[in-house]
């Protein structure tokens, strides 16, 4: 069983029922043992994946500031294939943006079958700070729950397998990791007077995101609470549920290639029949 929390549909969401220090009584030492082995096995079936071609990988990172997700998304890239992996990041919506529906951006963007794509925040931003900040009313956020769940659905359907992340780290810990980059200097370049900012709505941003859980986990797109303080356990936690989830495809993608390496090979021998047949006298 994977340490990563799966949000049952219909559940609270509530994520005071996730202690993010919680590291599943494990050391360091052992989580990075485990997590080398999961993502040799991740490598192979990506490879697998973008070989057949009847399936895509969407993974959803959401998190407060500081909680992990550029850390996360590196930890997927130590073992996927940068020729069929993309990592999209999604900023404040450009005026062209804005002046379509708030999914036209996101779509576009959606894995291409045999590919994975990981979102950096995601289409979950327009029920969390256009809420959040009050720039949307109540009517236009609780609607787009349902939105969501029929555009996931639709990719769903289309053979996307979708895993959504909620990185789960404490009040405290986010403190202690803004302060440590203003100590580091290697890391001064992600300091913002806006993080500080937007720490101050705390409470208001964890009710956004318990309501978007709430409302979008669902059978075929779950959301996954990763309790996050501990980096180490946050990493061996994703790459858990992730091997887990396209793991039970294994066998379909192996019968697959091996049904076009028999029609490559049939085509192949009849080639060189014709090639033998042309050059008799």
């Amino acid at each position: 069983m994977g340490h990563a929390h799966l949000v049952n549909p219909g559940s609270s969401g509530h994520l005071s029922e996730v202690d993010p220090d919680d590291h599943g009584s494990l050391e360091k030492e052992e989580a990075g043992f485990r997590l080398h082995e999961i993502g040799l096995k991740l490598e192979e079936m990506l490879e697998l994946m973008a070989a057949a071609g009847k399936h895509s990988l969407l993974i959803v990172f959401q998190g407060m500031d500081t909680s992990g997700k550029d850390g996360s998304i590196k930890g997927i890239l130590n073992f996927a294939n940068v020729q069929s992996s993309r990592v999209v990041s999604f900023k404040q919506p450009t005026p062209i943006e804005l002046s379509h529906d708030f999914l036209w951006r996101v779509h576009a963007q959606a894995p291409r079958r045999g590919g994975l794509t990981i979102f950096n925040r995601s289409h979950y931003e327009d029920v969390l700070i256009t809420r959040v900040h009050k720039l949307i009313d109540k009517d236009c956020w609780k609607k787009r729950y349902d939105q969501i769940n029929q555009f996931e659905e639709l990719l769903v359907d289309s053979g996307t397998i979708i895993l959504k992340f909620f990185l789960h780290i404490s009040k405290a810990e986010q403190e202690q990791r803004l302060l440590d980059r203003e100590k580091d200097p290697d890391k001064s370049w992600k300091l913002s007077v806006g993080d500080w900012k937007e720490r101050e709505l705390w409470k208001e941003y964890q009710e956004a995101y318990e309501d978007a859980i709430h409302h979008c986990s669902t059978q075929i797109a779950p959301w996954y609470v990763v309790p996050a303080n501990h980096k180490w356990f946050r990493d061996l936690a994703i790459m858990e549920t992730i091997e887990s989830a396209i793991s039970p495809h294994r066998d379909e993608w192996h019968h697959h290639l091996k049904e076009i390496g028999k029609v490559a090979t049939q085509e192949l021998d009849s080639f060189r029949k014709s090639q033998a047949s042309a050059k008799k006298p």
